[in-house]
Formats: C-alpha cells, sequence, structure tokens
C-alpha cells in the first residue's frame, strides 16, 4: 500500500525570495521535461507492462517524481513568498503574476502551459523504457542548467538533490531494461 508522509522528500528551506529564479526552475514542474510529466508518463505506462517487476518499478519511480513536483512547488512557493509588487515588476515576474498571482501553476520557464503532449505512452515494453530513460538524462540536463544559474545554496541544495534522483531513475530504468530483455529473450 501506498503511504504519504505528510513530508517533503528532501527539506526545502529558502530564506530569500528569488523571482526571477521561479521564473527558470518553474519548468521543473510544467515543463516538457518536468517531474509533473515523468510522473504521469510512468504511472500511466504502467497499465501496459506486461512484467510485474517492471510495472513495480514505474509505479515506484512515478510515485516519487510526485513527492518531486510536491518539492518543486515547495522551492517554487518559497521564492515567491512575500513579493512586493515593485520586486514583482523588477523580476519580470509580472507577466506570471496576472495570471496567476503567485499561485503555484504548471508551466515551463517559456510561460507554455503544462500540456500532456510532453510525455509518452507507447505500450511498447523497450519504446517506454528507453523514453523513460532518455527523460530522466532531460531532467538531469535541466536541473544542470538550473544550477548554472542559482547561487543560493538554499535552492541549490534541493535541487541538487532532485539532480541525483534523476541519475538513480536513469539507472533503474535501465535495470529493468535489461530485465525486460532477460524474459523477452527467455519466451523467444
Amino acid at each position: 500500500m501506498w503511504q504519504y508522509e505528510k513530508k517533503l522528500q528532501y527539506p526545502v528551506n529558502i530564506k530569500n525570495p528569488n523571482p526571477k529564479l521561479a521564473k527558470v526552475i518553474i519548468t521543473q514542474l510544467g515543463g516538457p521535461d518536468g517531474e509533473l510529466a515523468a510522473s504521469l508518463r510512468y504511472l500511466n505506462q504502467r497499465f501496459a507492462m506486461p512484467y510485474a517487476e517492471v510495472k513495480g518499478l514505474l509505479t515506484d519511480i512515478g510515485t516519487e517524481e510526485l513527492a518531486h513536483v510536491e518539492m518543486i512547488s515547495a522551492i517554487l512557493y518559497q521564492l515567491t513568498k512575500g513579493l512586493s509588487i515593485e520586486e514583482i515588476k523588477a523580476s519580470g515576474f509580472d507577466e506570471y503574476f496576472v495570471d496567476h498571482t503567485t499561485g503555484i501553476y504548471p508551466v515551463a520557464a517559456s510561460g507554455e502551459p503544462f500540456t500532456a503532449a510532453y510525455f509518452q505512452s507507447k505500450g511498447d515494453i523497450i519504446t517506454d523504457l528507453h523514453e523513460n530513460m532518455a527523460a530522466e538524462q532531460k531532467a538531469r540536463t535541466t536541473y544542470d542548467n538550473i544550477l548554472r544559474l542559482a547561487d543560493d545554496p538554499d535552492v541549490r541544495d534541493p535541487i541538487r538533490f532532485l539532480r541525483q534522483r534523476e541519475i538513480v531513475h536513469y539507472q533503474r530504468f535501465g535495470e529493468g531494461n535489461r530485465t525486460d530483455s532477460n524474459i523477452l529473450t527467455s519466451y523467444h
């Protein structure tokens, strides 16, 4: 049974608001390589997965990605909490603010709202696992780019944690692909 612990997977304690940085990090919530797309990708793919081991892997990682959605949302909230209208205007956060105030809404850094077109579920084991490995690498690259832009240690710390989880997920999908290849070979 799945349990929600009512705490973040990794602590987020940002002391200094930074709406300019929030505009960049928001892509890991609602962008093409973000956590919401990853979660939905894996949780949808698992239904067509014929092997329990790989179905379990997709379920485990898909639910962990939901925890990452929660972390990114906490980061965004803390980066935009208590902003004055002057700070919002000066940072360029006003375009987001006009539609969402400082509410958390899944968009890419470009401002494009989240769309299901960001993820695939093909129903083919090999195709889906390779899609997932690529998705994890794209998310890692996005976190690398965020780390290049962020100088606040309170932001960098949870971003580093999330980046590391992308690497672990990539490795686990690689293991799933090997498991799947072994199962497929034994049936033929």
